[in-house]
């Protein structure tokens, strides 16, 4: 007994519809992974090039009513702009918060602030620098 292939015989026909939304399929994700690649990029660029202020917490001693803390800021020549620090208590509740402000021509400031607090406070933390 012959067995009867129910398939058209190859290369007669075309492509088949799944073959044909593979394709699509292939195509579409590869133009969505570019896009998305290309995305990453352009925010990857803007965050380092406009960030023009960038500083860190080198150390800070808590006190009573006030925390000096020590930052190193760097920035481009003549960029002026400024600085969030925070301090917590033991607990978790904010109990300072301020700006400090960062001008001139020099590219590193080496600089110990006091941020006065509401109460003791047992951190700095610097949430961040803008340029004006």
């Amino acid at each position: 007994m012959t067995t009867v292939s129910t398939r058209p015989p190859e290369g007669r026909y075309g492509r088949s519809s799944d073959e044909r939304a593979d394709r699509k399929l292939k195509v579409v994700g590869a133009v969505l992974a570019v896009a998305l690649l290309g995305l990453l990029g352009w925010f990857g660029y803007h965050y380092v090039a406009q960030n023009k202020i960038s500083a860190e917490v080198i150390s800070f001693e808590p006190g009573k009513e006030s925390v000096q803390v020590h930052l190193e800021v760097r920035k481009d020549s003549g960029t002026e702009g400024y600085c969030t620090v925070r301090s917590q208590a033991e607990n978790g509740a904010e109990v300072g918060r301020a700006d400090f402000r960062f001008d001139g021509d020099a590219t590193r400031i080496d600089k110990v602030v006091t941020l006065r607090t509401t109460s003791e406070g047992t951190t700095a933390e610097l949430l961040g620098c803008h340029a004006d």
